[in-house]
């Protein structure tokens, strides 16, 4: 593989910075390029994990571009005002026409990425460059309102990201770190949380960059992949239904990770089956890729709950839509006596009431994936009903849908369903979930929403409960830390039995005897990791294990430490990050967060400090935040800046 450094420019004079990762002999016969555009510095921060990821490719003959976006990294220029801007998606364009205009390159253009790359792959896609002949969206969401981290659901959520990015965004170019008055402008950008906490209503800001509803305006043929521990996997059965484009879609049981590096595992060597989808798309060759079913997905089998779970149980399979065809939607009806029933009889009809408890739902982890805890805590602050032992294994593929009959008062309050699977030993563990606003929400609800009527769709998941095993329906109206909690103390009644709250599960039947299924996939093991010389990296920062503790005055807390590290040929960068959310039950309003960030950044002859403090507070009216930056040099303090705003309440 050869590694070369290069310099886009923009039409304005910015220069987006390039790692362009090229076969042995690229400039001996052009290959196609495959762009991955990210914030998140190729120099340091996504140095070991672009050199692994590319390389791979490179071997399979194909060029990898990893750009900084502007103002990030090496790039040059104004850091724009938040993600997914105009200016981003402009200067993609122009990056595609750059990379297609190169002597080593056939003219043809792939986009790729986790996350924020494969949010952009499928934003620029719409825009439909000359050159960009297909794209790979790995762990990706089309809908920034209702399914982006910053409002999960619609709802308002903060987490470590937030903080991160923030802190990432001011830091110097490496592996220079010059301290000149370009590199320490980018203190002076103000925090992109300030945006997102100003817009917390759905609207033109966040659908600017949304596919969803509009699907007809993708045309590019897309590879969608999910994980169905990440909380952006929605997407991909929604894309697989509605894009005009050909669509093929991968589900496994991963986290928001590379489905190669995956934990929980099975880890697959999936770039073997993306190389194909390159090879079809952009290189022409009829290998079969489009002639196969459209789904591979991951079934999943009951575990334990269990946050050091290595391997998720279950099997592959293939899928011709999702759900499939031979689904069949069966309710479950919540009865006055905690019981879920397939029939709704007059005897257990009746309301629930159920007191708001600000603290509750720590179980149910960071956000809608990941592996969590058993769900009993989360479940004694909620409504449960639990069906009976099941007669046999039930598979369950799809979007549950929960239609919640119920109000709340004096005050609003948000709705949360959990769906779980109680094993015999009582042990719940956590399917899927979903939340909402008491308030309508045209564009999503999946039926007229009004009078009480609050129907909720639950994250796509796949489950088989096993026989013996019983289905559990529980109701919440808080979901702390992952939800901000509501202001105001409140008590919600919930109406049961004949016509009340149900539960519709998408029921998988097993395919009959006369029905020809392709066999299982078969996926190779992971290419084992190779980063570039000289650099090893240490610790982890994604928050799994929580500490919760619980005042006798009720107020309850949560927080995470994390720290990672990265040894360089030209010197070594150490992060740490802190987080910690707290509230009280009786004065939800005054729910609080403090994040702190630290990089040390050390060079010959010099120690780069950088530190970043998050506020957040309120009372029943507004939501205050403060911000600060601090960057020191051997400990003397060369650059500081603060922001301090107020937020109406609204949704927060």
């Amino acid at each position: 593989m050869i590694v070369r450094a290069a310099g886009i420019p923009m039409p304005d004079g910015v220069t987006l910075a390039a790692t362009l990762y090229l076969p042995d002999g690229a400039d001996d016969g052009p290959v196609p390029a495959l762009l991955e555009y990210l914030p998140y510095r190729k120099d340091d921060a996504m140095l070991a994990r672009d050199h692994d990821l590319y390389r791979y490719l490179a071997g399979r003959g194909y060029a990898g571009a990893r750009v900084d976006i502007r103002g990030t990294g090496r790039s040059t220029g104004t850091l724009p005002a938040g993600e997914y801007t105009e200016t981003e998606q402009r200067d993609a364009e122009t990056v595609i026409a750059w990379l297609a205009a190169q002597p080593w390159c056939t003219g043809a253009v792939g986009m790729w990425g986790i996350s924020w790359g494969g949010f952009n792959a499928i934003q620029v896609a719409l825009r439909r460059p000359p050159a960009l002949r297909a794209i790979i969206a790995v762990d990706a969401s089309d809908d920034l309102w209702h399914d982006d981290v910053h409002y999960i659901d619609g709802l308002p959520h903060l987490d470590e990201y937030a903080l991160m990015i923030d802190h990432l965004n001011m830091l110097p170019p490496a592996p220079d770190f010059p301290l000149d008055e370009a590199a320490l402008a980018r203190m002076d950008a103000e925090p992109w949380l300030i945006s997102w906490l100003a817009q917390a209503q759905d609207g033109p800001y966040w659908q600017r960059a949304s596919l969803r509803p509009d699907y007809a305006r993708l045309t590019v043929p897309a590879y969608l992949i999910g994980g169905w521990y990440d909380g952006y996997r929605d997407s991909v059965p929604r894309m697989l239904a509605s894009v005009p484009a050909p669509v093929k879609a991968l589900i496994g049981p991963w986290n928001h990770t590379f489905p190669h590096d995956a934990a929980p595992g099975p880890a697959i060597e999936w770039r073997a089956d993306a190389v194909r989808w390159w090879d079809h798309w952009l290189k022409g060759t009829e290998n079969g890729i489009m002639s196969e079913p459209p789904v591979t997905l991951f079934v999943r089998h009951w575990h334990p709950p269990d946050l050091a779970l290595a391997e998720i149980p279950g099997r592959w399979r293939h899928e011709t839509a999702l759900p499939p065809e031979r689904t069949s939607w069966q309710a479950w009806h919540c009865g006055a006596d905690g019981s879920l029933s397939a029939e709704p009889g007059p005897a257990t009809a009746g309301t629930r009431h159920l007191r708001y408890v600000p603290s509750a739902g720590v179980a149910a982890g960071h956000w809608w994936g990941e592996l969590t805890t058993d769900q009993r805590d989360a479940d004694a602050w909620s409504l449960t009903f639990d069906s009976a032992p099941l007669a046999a294994d039930t598979e369950i593929l799809g979007f549950p849908r929960v239609v919640i009959h119920g109000h709340a008062g004096p005050a609003p309050l948000h709705w949360f369903a959990r769906l779980c699977d109680v094993a015999p030993d009582g042990t719940s563990t956590l399917v899927t979930g979903a939340g909402r606003a008491a308030a309508p929400d045209p564009l999503r609800d999946p039926v007229a929403a009004g009078d009480g009527l609050l129907p909720l769709d639950l994250h796509v998941t796949s489950w088989v409960f096993p026989r013996g095993h019983r289905i559990r329906l529980a109701l919440s109206n808080a979901l702390w830390p992952m939800i901000w909690p509501t202001p105001q103390q409140a008590t919600s009644a919930i109406r049961v039995g004949d016509g009340g709250t149900c539960v519709l599960l998408p029921v998988v039947a097993d395919s009959p005897a006369d029905d020809p299924r392709p066999p299982e996939p078969q996926f190779p093991r992971p290419v084992p990791a190779s980063g570039p010389e000289g650099v090893r990296s240490w610790g982890t920062m994604v928050p799994v294990r929580w500490t919760v503790s619980r005042d006798s005055d009720g107020t309850a807390a949560v927080s995470w430490r994390g720290s990672t590290g990265t040894e360089f040929p030209w010197g070594r960068v150490v992060d740490e990050e802190y987080l910690r959310y707290q509230v009280h039950d009786e004065r939800p309003a005054e729910a609080s967060a403090r994040g702190e960030a630290r990089t040390e950044i050390h060079l010959p002859g010099r120690l780069l400090t950088a530190s970043s403090t998050l506020e957040l507070s309120g009372d029943a009216a507004a939501l205050r935040y403060r911000f600060r930056r601090e960057l020191r040099c051997n400990g003397e303090l060369i650059r500081e800046r603060s922001w301090d705003r107020q937020f109406p309440r609204g949704a927060w």
